[in-house]
């Protein structure tokens, strides 16, 4: 059977049409819905799969949408159509297996059975290993510089099926809508259409096959990956014969703002940051710890979710902080984190009682819930009448006593600590490991 065949099989689009509406996502350029995938699917089969094998099928182009970074940059995203989202989930996965088993053992990116957990994990048993000089290269806007001649050269060492190759050029040429505009493309995999990680995959194997010839221990995930070495020497000539293999085979241009040799305490992967377990007795060893911007990033969305002004009641708002903060925490479990979650969780409390406080509203409103909370006559009257501000009260003993732990976690609050205590490796054995 030839590649295409097994594309547009029936039983391979139906797979492919139910992965796209699972996925959910913005609608393309034609401002058709998930919902209406199935339909057209049922309706056009048939139409479909001919143009395709006819090589008139010509995707539409793809609608661009710019994202914030948390470096206060943008992210160009390219959102396809969901008919087209569909044949591409369908190209990938008849592809991917002819890939899958070719790819590294330390490539983490994108790929089943494997997350950033492991790659993380990989990275530190480098460095406790002792190989502490670390090349770190940033690819600079890496999915907006793939040059497609050569990932369709690549492409065709594995996939002879020319309507297949035609239909991923086509793909790769769309050009993308950007305000109101049509803007030609002749370089880069966009981000956002289901190919792209894949292709990105198959793209930097080329790499990953370089650095395994070297024999070289690395660490790659999708377009982040990093190199150890024992010796500064070592990394400084690893580092520019890789930056000129990028260059020159690749076509791959380097941040070198970003890219350096680090040692382990100034060197972070996917968030993580490493610190020295040397105070406690272990020469030489490390342990991850949250970077600082990430522990920033989570204050903030759960300062907005707790914001006084948010419209929203006060089970809408434990919701949402619930799915925030474990997915926070289920991402950074493996890192030493209790101690500062449980001051985290200490303001974060004190945002929810301001945020009580600010609804009650009228001081008459405050004495007399203050005194259902078990609060005396004349303090409820004091303090319902206070002039301090609301954030100071919420810090104050009057809500500290009566807006408890015990009472908030009963009306669906959910200390951080609680989640922690639920995923983290860590804490059984050591509950004060934490930084």
């Amino acid at each position: 059977m030839q590649t295409i065949d097994a594309i547009l099989s029936a039983e391979n689009l139906t797979q492919a049409c139910r992965q796209v509406m699972h996925n959910k996502g913005a609608a393309g350029v034609d401002a058709m819905s998930v919902k209406e995938l199935k339909p057209y699917l049922d309706k056009n089969r048939d139409e479909l799969t001919e143009l395709i094998r006819q090589g008139e099928y010509y995707p539409q182009p793809i609608r661009g949408k710019e994202i914030p970074k948390s470096n206060n940059k943008k992210r160009l995203l390219g959102i396809p159509t969901v008919a087209d989202r569909m044949l591409q989930q369908a190209v990938g996965r008849i592809i991917m297996p002819q890939y899958e088993y070719m790819f590294s053992e330390y490539s983490y990116g994108f790929r089943p059975q494997r997350n950033t957990h492991q790659a993380i994990q990989k990275s530190l048993d480098y460095i406790n290993s002792g190989y502490q000089h670390i090349v770190d290269i940033d690819l600079k806007g890496f999915f907006d510089e793939v040059d497609h001649c050569l990932l369709l050269q690549i492409l065709y060492r594995k996939i002879k099926c020319r309507e297949t190759m035609r239909l991923i050029r086509r793909w790769l040429r769309v050009p993308i809508l950007l305000d109101g505009k049509l803007v030609k493309r002749r370089k880069g995999v966009p981000q956002g259409s289901p190919l792209s990680p894949l292709l990105s995959n198959i793209m930097l194997h080329e790499l990953d096959m370089e650095m395994e010839r070297r024999k070289l221990r690395f660490v790659r995930y999708a377009d982040d990956f990093s190199i150890y070495c024992k010796i500064e020497r070592e990394a400084r000539k690893t580092g520019n014969s890789i930056f000129l293999y990028l260059r020159d085979k690749l076509k791959l241009p380097i941040n070198r703002g970003k890219s350096g040799i680090r040692r382990p305490l100034t060197f972070n992967i996917l968030g993580y940051g490493f610190v020295s377990t040397y105070q406690k007795g272990v020469r030489g060893k490390y342990q991850l710890v949250v970077e600082e911007k990430r522990w920033a990033t989570f204050k903030t969305k759960l300062k907005e979710i707790t914001r006084k002004t948010k419209p929203m009641s006060f089970d809408q708002r434990m919701q949402k902080l619930k799915e925030v903060h474990r997915g926070w925490i289920n991402y950074f479990k493996f890192a030493s984190i209790y101690n500062k979650l449980n001051e985290l969780d200490g303001w974060l409390r004190n945002r929810i009682r301001y945020c009580i406080w600010t609804d009650w509203k009228k001081p008459e409103r405050k004495r007399k819930n203050l005194i259902r909370l078990g609060v005396d006559f004349d303090h409820a009257y004091q303090w319902s009448r206070s002039r301090k501000g609301g954030w100071a009260i919420a810090q104050s003993p009057i809500l500290n006593t009566t807006l408890t732990v015990a009472r908030l976690t009963q009306r669906g609050y959910e200390p951080l600590l609680t989640h922690y205590y639920k995923v983290s490796p860590h804490y059984q054995s050591s509950p004060l490991f934490g930084y």
